[in-house]
């Protein structure tokens, strides 16, 4: 008698939208499976009762929004959340789900293409002032402003991950010369890295447009101060693709509005951004609404790999309870 096939294990995706539909579709026939063989629920629960109700005895999750402690803890079945994205800290209380036996997996560098290209996209607008030009066009008004040329302007990266990593090097394409600062390495030249490291105040003193690619953790929250920010030149420009949490965002608004220097942000805090929220007055600041890793194949990469995390955690678990 031949040994019979061992079940695969119950997924969920509690949250869902009808736009991952095609997306999911993909990542699961890459990993194998079928959308009959994981329970798809749209939009976010409302409470914990609609989270619990939703999951019930899945052993993995897609997890997309943030899942309340009191749900995850009645759920005794869960053994895996794959989180859709890189920032499951502010999504899922990891310490509670470690006590709970339960694995987090998050997906890292599937937008690093995209939101390094929608940064260089925010400094060359910042840079050429388009939006202003753009505004005056439709309006019907011929209004020439005089840009920067950023070919041999400074280029200060802050946090030289996949993201900053790879602006660095489209920044060179253009002609600009770049300088950076990183948490875990040392400042001074690298080996093997054309990307000389300096400190911090140095960094916003030298640069003619700074671009900042932190994660927001505790060690990181409100790094860029005031302090920084006074530091920069007048006219330079601050991008910000990463969270607004890394920096002061009021003292970088006192200098947008006093004329000193250019914010191209695509980070906010909160979000959406409030329509009476002064940076929608902001004459000069150049605005997109969190959209910088929003590809159609940046997120093909993460639903991808968010399946991927799922099946491969659990079936690692259920090597580990076979032997």
């Amino acid at each position: 008698m031949s040994p019979s096939t061992p079940s695969r294990p119950s997924l969920a995706f509690p949250d869902a939208s009808p736009a991952d539909e095609a997306l999911l579709g993909v990542a699961l026939a890459s990993a194998g499976l079928t959308e009959a063989e994981i329970a798809i629920a749209h939009g976010v629960p409302a409470d914990a009762d609609e989270w619990v109700a939703r999951i019930g005895d899945a052993e993995g999750i897609l997890l997309g929004w943030g899942l309340p402690d009191d749900a995850l803890r009645r759920l005794p079945s869960l053994r895996c959340i794959s989180f859709l994205g890189t920032g499951a800290a502010d999504h899922v209380n990891l310490e509670l789900a470690e006590e709970l036996g339960i694995t987090v997996r998050t997906v890292r560098g599937y937008g690093d293409e995209a939101v390094a290209e929608h940064a260089l996209a925010l400094l060359l607008s910042a840079a050429r002032r388009i939006p202003q030009l753009d505004s005056a066009m439709h309006a019907g008004r011929w209004e020439p402003v005089s840009g920067i040329q950023l070919s041999g302007k400074t280029l200060g990266v802050v946090g030289l991950g996949g993201i900053g990593s790879r602006l660095a090097d489209i920044a060179r394409g253009i002609g600009m010369r770049v300088v950076g600062w990183n948490r875990s390495v040392p400042q001074g030249p690298a080996e093997h890295d054309p990307i000389p490291r300096i400190d911090l105040p140095e960094l916003f003193a030298v640069s003619d447009a700074v671009s900042l690619h932190l994660a927001l953790t505790p060690e990181t929250a409100g790094i860029i101060d005031a302090d920084l920010v006074d530091a920069m030149k007048p006219g330079a420009i601050l991008v910000n693709t990463a969270r607004a949490g890394i920096l002061d965002g009021d003292a970088v608004l006192r200098r947008v509005q006093r004329g000193e220097i250019v914010a191209a942000l695509d980070v906010f805090d909160p979000e959406p951004l409030p329509t009476d929220d002064p940076w929608r007055a902001a004459r000069g600041a150049v605005l997109t609404p969190h959209v910088a890793f929003d590809t159609p194949e940046a997120s093909q990469a993460l639903f991808t790999r968010a399946v991927a995390n799922l099946v491969e955690s659990l079936a690692a678990d259920a090597t580990e309870v076979d032997a």
